[in-house]
């Protein structure tokens, strides 16, 4: 299957291939050209245990998530911001 190279240098991956490598939008890949002048693409491998970040780092979110301690309530935020109005 062929596909064309964008002015932006782009191309799509043929869904039967982004299948076969199981990947996702948002999906990390590496490129590289083998001794025969090939283009081969793979899923990038996952860091290591000494590169990979820390569990308490890796979605700073949702460490946060649900416990904002905010006495407001959007419709009275809102009152607030448009009082000047």
């Amino acid at each position: 299957m062929a596909t064309t190279l964008t002015s932006k240098g782009q191309v799509t991956i043929p869904k039967h291939i982004r299948d076969a490598l199981r990947l996702s939008p948002g999906a990390a890949v590496e490129f590289r050209v083998n001794a025969a002048g090939e283009l081969v693409i793979q899923p990038e491998k996952p860091a290591g245990p000494a590169e990979s970040a820390p569990a308490a780092t890796r979605d700073r979110f949702d460490a946060v998530r649900g416990r904002a301690d905010v006495p407001w309530r959007t419709d009275a935020l809102m009152a607030l911001l448009r009082a000047g109005d």
